[in-house]
């Protein structure tokens, strides 16, 4: 693949901490593939992002194709607190990304909406998906909370992944990612979305080192 060992610049390069993938597995309703070496696309929402009423309509679907549709469309549709259109919130998650690039993963893309996130990794070798998103979730809802005044759960602990078969697929995942603010009507461009990679793409910018201000 094109994008396969690159390392956008501000990666540390240190060697990740070792734990034990679990190959493809079933939580809830969604099927995982927890391999390391994979190319994944991820998508993680605030607790609060799908009301019941489309929690309940995913409950009768049988097709996980449905099921994601229908939660991408109640995720772009702005229910819940959106915490993450808070600015202070998304250089957050921004930040906890670019944490682990380079020793858990090699970031490529991502895109923090309102109330869910995007994005784009390639899990490095003795790296689980399960404890990258444990690492995402746990700092960023500590962390958010204290800037938001609140207590309790933020993420809902369920995610979307999916591995990128080819070149072809890896673009047309970018590109999806890079298009969301557009398609939910908060911006006309994908580059004019102040917390996504798609500034970087377009500008041929260099993303922000963790703990500057971005």
């Amino acid at each position: 693949m094109a994008h396969r060992n690159r390392k956008l610049p501000g990666s540390a390069g240190v060697s990740p901490a070792h734990d034990t993938p679990r190959g493809w597995y079933s939580r809830n309703y969604l099927p995982h593939c927890d391999t390391p070496g994979l190319i994944q696309a991820i998508t993680f929402r605030l607790a609060d992002a799908l009301p019941k009423a489309v929690l309940q309509r995913l409950a009768t679907l049988d097709n996980d194709a449905e099921r994601r549709r229908a939660v991408e469309a109640g995720m772009d549709a702005g229910y819940g607190a959106c915490y993450l259109g808070d600015a202070r919130c998304a250089r957050i998650v921004e930040k906890s990304l670019f944490h682990g690039d380079g020793s858990r993963y090699c970031l490529l893309a991502w895109c923090i909406m309102p109330n869910h996130v995007h994005v784009l990794i390639e899990v490095m070798p003795g790296v689980s998906l399960a404890t990258i998103l444990q690492g995402w979730k746990s700092w960023t809802a500590k962390e958010i909370n204290h800037v938001v005044g609140r207590r309790g759960a933020l993420w809902q602990r369920e995610y979307f992944d999916r591995y990128i078969r080819d070149d072809r697929h890896l673009a047309a995942v970018i590109r999806y990612i890079h298009a969301n603010p557009v398609k939910a009507g908060l911006v006309s461009t994908p580059e004019q979305w102040r917390y996504s990679s798609a500034r970087f793409e377009r500008a041929g910018e260099t993303p922000a080192l963790p703990g500057k201000q971005l």
